[in-house]
């Protein structure tokens, strides 16, 4: 796993109380982990924080479904 990977993955694990290990690329974020959309925007505002970069909301709505999602648009950004 790289060090994108892990701290999304950490983020996500922390904010939602997922076991990292459990956590898959292919997860959809609000189907297979539960998120509700209050939840979507605190990932989205904590791995902002964890990375020091910001990420557009409208952007990441339209193309964060997945765990691996989140990772590749946090990746473009660092």
């Amino acid at each position: 796993m790289n060090g994108v990977e892990e701290r999304v993955k950490d983020v996500i694990s922390d904010q939602l109380g997922i076991n990292l290990s459990d956590l898959k690329g292919d997860m959809h974020i609000v189907k297979d982990l539960g998120a509700d959309s209050l939840d979507f925007l605190e990932l989205i505002m904590n791995a902002e924080d964890e990375f020091g970069i910001e990420l557009d909301d409208n952007e990441a709505a339209e193309k964060v479904q997945t765990v691996q999602d989140l990772i590749n648009l946090v990746a473009l950004k660092v």
